[in-house]
């Protein structure tokens, strides 16, 4: 099973779990602007909004590794 970490790219997150998009908008954490992606970390981008990193990367996995 893949895990996902505040490392990988949000790219790259996207890309395999193109559900994570509307998980990240419902916590307000806007990854893609003018259709293009945030070309970041995915913990930097949670840091920006002062969300809790280790709650929303725990439940993203809960969500979606298991796809």
């Amino acid at each position: 099973m893949n895990m996902i970490t505040s490392d990988d790219s949000v790219e790259d997150l996207l890309e395999k779990y193109p559900g994570a998009t509307r998980f990240l908008m419902k916590r307000g954490i806007i990854c893609v602007q003018c259709g293009e992606a945030y070309w970041g970390k995915l913990g930097d981008l949670i840091d920006e909004k002062g969300l809790d990193k280790e709650k929303i990367i725990a439940e993203l996995n809960a969500e979606f590794s298991k796809e």
